[in-house]
Parts: C-alpha cells; structure tokens; sequence
C-alpha cells in the first residue's frame, strides 16, 4: 500500500526539500523503512537505535497521534511527521 507522507521542515533536506513523498508499507515501520531506502538517512532520524520512535517526533496516521511503529494502515491515506521544537 502507498500511503503519502508529510515531511517536517528540519527533515527535508533529506527529500531535497519536498514537502510530501510516497512510501509504500502496511505499517508505520514498513513506510520508515521504504522512506528510508529512498532518502537515505531519514528513519534514523525519527527512530533511535532500539527500534523505537525518538521522543521528539511525532506520527499522524491520518489525523491519529500514534507511538507503536506497528501500527498497521489499512485505509490510511497520510502520514504525517512532525519533530517537537525546543527554545526558550
């Protein structure tokens, strides 16, 4: 399944500044893994070295925050990453 994925503002040079792409996947993971062999570098940067979402990102399958990269996406038609921003 291709689902289209929305790309944060610090994670598109990696996309070479496209705010959208498609990956293919039946899961979050799977969709991280197919941007990942597309835009090398990208799921490194939303998911940390055991496997898990890095706390400062966020995922929207649809409009639905989800944590678990398991998550499945029958009838899902977006993805949206969002990284959390920090200042003071």
């Amino acid at each position: 399944m291709s689902v289209r994925v929305r790309i944060p503002t610090p994670l598109r040079s990696y996309t070479a500044g496209a705010t959208t792409v498609s990956a293919a996947g039946d899961t979050v993971d799977e969709v991280l893994v197919d941007l990942d062999a597309q835009f090398p570098g990208l799921r490194f940067r939303v998911v940390d070295e055991q496997g898990a979402l890095r706390t400062h990102m966020k995922v929207f399958v649809n409009e639905e925050s989800v944590r678990e990269l398991s998550t499945t996406l029958a009838g899902v038609e977006e993805i949206t990453l969002m990284q959390a921003l920090s200042g003071g």
